[in-house]
């Protein structure tokens, strides 16, 4: 236990039936003060770097950000197309550069994992399409781009497109 939260596990076994007296417990009870005491130290490390890191500032215009965006998409509509994994590979860097370049320094943590069919419809929405026009664009029928939708609003905890496609954006998901 770090700070009242369950941080890890310790399981004990043996081979043989024994009872497990003091001088057994004390040990593993020592071993767990330790591992605590280790995450709580780590902890603290990580919360003071965390208050060091500035993030560089990219501020840049709305038409640029939007164009940004529109890009962004593109190239996910294109590593969607393509099967050979070393272009996937590159494209999908440059997805990473593009979604980092439209940051602003406010992204949220959040504990959030899209599939990357859902990134690309969020992606899509995010550009203003409707359902039918995500389904013309990534192959896929209207009822499965809704369905991805519904995931992914379902993933971030919100009830509408524009919510989803805000709180990804914050969560540096979507640029």
């Amino acid at each position: 236990m770090v700070d009242g939260q369950a941080r890890g596990v310790l399981y004990c076994g043996s081979w043989a039936e024994s009872a497990v007296g003091e001088v057994v417990a004390r040990a593993a009870f020592s071993v767990a003060d330790s591992l605590a005491t280790e995450l709580r130290v780590r902890s603290e490390i990580d919360r003071r770097l965390s208050s060091f890191a500035t993030p560089a500032s990219t501020d840049i215009g709305s038409a640029a950000r939007e164009e940004l965006r529109e890009s962004y998409a593109e190239i996910r509509s294109i590593a969607a197309s393509i099967s050979d994994e070393s272009v996937k590979r590159r494209l999908q860097a440059i997805e990473r550069r593009l979604a980092a370049l439209s940051g602003d320094g406010s992204a949220t943590t959040l504990d959030v994992r899209l599939s990357p069919r859902e990134v690309d419809v969020l992606a899509s929405v995010a550009l203003g399409a409707t359902n039918a026009e995500v389904a013309a664009s990534l192959g896929l029928r209207e009822g499965t781009v809704k369905s991805y939708l519904q995931s992914a609003m379902s993933k971030l905890d919100v009830s509408t497109r524009h919510a989803a496609v805000t709180k990804a954006r914050r969560a540096g998901i979507l640029p």
